[in-house]
């Protein structure tokens, strides 16, 4: 959901509101988040339905080497499946069975949309509904939409949530409970599970999960604090269940992960003198790895241009934690539900834009000429070439990158490419 102040004013003056862009755009498709989420569900598998440039883009983004076995694949659609001389059901059904013959491992199967797929109407969610019973008690087969009509980059992982949301089990009692959502790496989720539990909050759920069989129940009770900016669509289906949103700032460098612990510990009825117990060692070993970054990045000029959601948090944790200077932060989508708190902690004066016109984008950047710019793979080499230095979005999202012990490698990720440049120049 979009929800955006649009004051009508020209964006490259316009201080205070968020200000809507509508044009061309530059991002990747929401296929792309399986590049992370297959490595989250251990016995899930992905099967992309569509063709071979969205098997390319998969590839290309994962990087999977030739003897690798990741837990994703693409089923083709060739020139006949396309122009409707083959039934695509059929040959679906058969690909599906070759695939859970070959993996048995597998226990959930989410077949995913793609633009091709979408285009010749192919109902996925009545394959996936043929495909369970034709392999009862064997396979649960999901489908949800990755196609980049509908989703761009990380919204692909919300509709895959949001999907898994409908087959959590129903809670039997109104006792409390906390759901983490969004796809944490496992380093990062073991640190918040034992600090939560430090706390004496419990039990704590991570959506999604390690395995499919350990869906969290949901209802009255169930508590939910998202891990992740781009989980909107995910978080109000749990609300829809019964659960209820607990707001706070994401889990991004010291102060934000501190505010994530003492919403949590809030909405339980913990105590802020037990939090700071339990996290008085973490938050001094965080401020101890963030300081030196902070010397290289402190008065350093930054750009966002949109593209992971993630805009919002990172520039209020590298203008409130590491000194920089945002010149300017876009995003492509504002969520004032989930994306509020972030947007209230920038202030008035920063320049907010949501959604993108690409060239009206680059022309405010080449003016401002910032000390970095954050944006996706596809912008980042030409703009490198023009002589400003670049971080790319995708790399913030695979990382780890939340959490007390994660905030130093954070701000480092972004103090690397300055870095370079300087030594590069002398």
């Amino acid at each position: 959901m979009s929800d955006s102040d649009n004051t009508g004013c020209d964006a490259a003056y316009c201080r205070g509101g968020l200000v809507q862009e509508e044009g061309q755009r530059q991002v990747f498709c929401g296929l792309t988040s399986i590049v992370w989420l297959h490595r989250k569900m251990h016995d899930a598998f992905f099967l992309v339905v569509g063709s071979r440039t969205c098997a390319h883009l998969l590839q290309s983004a994962a990087g999977v080497m030739i003897f690798a076995e990741p837990r994703f694949a693409t089923a083709i659609l060739g020139e006949r499946d396309l122009a409707g001389l083959a039934d695509c059901n059929e040959e679906l059904d058969r690909v599906v069975h070759e695939l859970l013959e070959r993996r048995p491992e597998i226990r959930t199967l989410f077949l995913v949309g793609s633009c091709p797929s979408e285009v010749i109407k192919l109902d996925l969610s009545k394959a996936a509904e043929r495909l369970t019973a034709a392999h009862e008690g064997r396979v649960r087969v999901l489908s949800y939409s990755g196609s980049g009509l509908e989703t761009t980059f990380t919204q692909g992982e919300d509709q895959f949530l949001t999907t898994l949301v409908e087959q959590l089990p129903a809670k039997q009692d109104e006792a409390p409970s906390l759901i983490v959502l969004g796809t944490l790496a496992e380093v990062v989720e073991d640190q918040l599970h034992r600090l939560l539990e430090e706390l004496g909050i419990g039990p704590v759920h991570f959506l999604p999960p390690r395995s499919s069989d350990d869906l969290p129940p949901v209802g009255p009770g169930t508590r939910v604090m998202q891990a992740q900016p781009f989980t909107g669509e995910a978080t109000r289906a749990l609300i829809r269940r019964g659960a209820e949103r607990v707001d706070a700032p994401y889990p991004l460098g010291v102060e934000g992960t501190l505010a994530w612990l003492r919403a949590a510990a809030h909405a339980f009825g913990v105590s802020d003198e037990r939090v700071d117990a339990v996290t008085e060692a973490p938050v001094e070993r965080a401020r101890a790895a963030l300081a030196p970054q902070r010397e290289t990045l402190a008065g350093k000029r930054i750009t966002f241009l949109p593209d992971s959601q993630l805009e919002l948090p990172l520039a209020r944790f590298l203008a409130q934690e590491c000194g920089m200077e945002l010149v300017e932060v876009a995003t492509p989508y504002f969520d004032r539900e989930c994306h509020g708190v972030e947007r209230d902690a920038l202030g008035e004066e920063v320049r907010l834009i949501e959604g993108q016109d690409v060239d009206r984008q680059l022309e405010r950047l080449r003016a401002d000429s910032p000390d970095l710019t954050v944006c996706g793979l596809g912008l980042a080499n030409p703009l490198e070439a023009e002589g400003l230095r670049t971080k790319w979005s995708i790399e913030l999202v695979f990382s780890p990158i939340q959490g007390f012990e994660q905030a130093g490698d954070l701000a480092e990720l972004f103090a690397r490419p300055l870095v370079r440049h300087a030594t590069l120049k002398v």
